[in-house]
């Protein structure tokens, strides 16, 4: 199994932090975010590669930060791709990254894609379990408890065995407050769905969007992440997850 962490955005909402270092490297609680990714996601024992995609302005970051992450944490194999873009005028969107990496590094194996940015507080190995048992497509939910959260995110609604029975992008009227989060899994027999998306035309941004295009088509099931979640996309957003995190761990 191997693991894709999407990290190739500039994250303009929070300059001038993001100028000179990526989103996902951005301290909290005293260590990289995507430290608290990838430390729940190693938890999974079938994982044997660690694929990020970034951009021709972080690579050099990520590429540092993995030899560190490997030197002293889980001993992983891992690949910085730079996917070549400078800047949001000619990014390739998360879906374009994802592409890239399945055709530039030849990928031929279930994946797990997740964005660099996510903040996680609890192991990750039911996920890898769960997707190991079921090997159908599965997407991450969490439940932020709040209608008007609910709006700025992609919100699920599932049947009795918890597959995607709907998937609307920022509903202005939420049907409920569960909402899909940037953690997916894709057995390796889907994998060539993403190459006819990008062919059909389809938004290659926002990697929900893949979801919200292949539930129609085949079963999508749900995980429900555990403990605490954050999708960093504000200064007050990393500002509360600051203190959330630094609280949690000097219990």
């Amino acid at each position: 199994m191997k693991v894709l962490i999407l990290a190739a955005g500039y994250a303009t909402r929070l300059y001038p932090l993001t100028l000179t270092q990526p989103k996902p490297l951005l301290g909290v609680a005293g260590k990289p975010m995507v430290d608290y990714v990838l430390d729940n996601l190693a938890t999974i024992p079938a994982i044997d590669r660690v694929i990020l995609v970034t951009n021709a302005k972080f690579a050099g970051h990520f590429q540092r930060w993995a030899d560190e992450y490997r030197a002293s944490k889980a001993k992983l194999d891992f690949t910085i791709v730079n996917d070549g873009s400078t800047d949001d005028s000619n990014k390739l969107g998360a879906i374009g990254d994802l592409n890239l990496v399945l055709e530039r590094e030849n990928v031929d194996d279930d994946l797990i894609v997740v964005a660099g940015d996510n903040l996680f507080s609890e192991s990750l190995a039911g996920f890898g379990e769960f997707c190991r048992q079921n090997q159908q497509p599965v997407l991450g939910t969490f439940d932020v408890g709040s209608l008007e959260q609910a709006k700025k995110y992609g919100v699920v609604a599932v049947d009795q065995a918890g597959a995607i029975q709907s998937f609307v992008e920022k509903p202005a009227q939420p049907a409920s407050t569960l909402i899909g989060i940037a953690l997916y899994y894709y057995p390796r027999a889907v994998l060539p769905l993403v190459k006819q998306y990008l062919a059909e035309g389809n938004n290659p941004d926002q990697p929900g969007r893949l979801i919200q295009w292949l539930y129609p088509r085949m079963p999508v099931l749900t995980w429900a992440v555990p403990g605490i979640w954050y999708d960093i996309g504000s200064k007050e957003t990393l500002e509360e997850a600051n203190r959330i995190f630094a609280r949690r761990d000097a219990k």
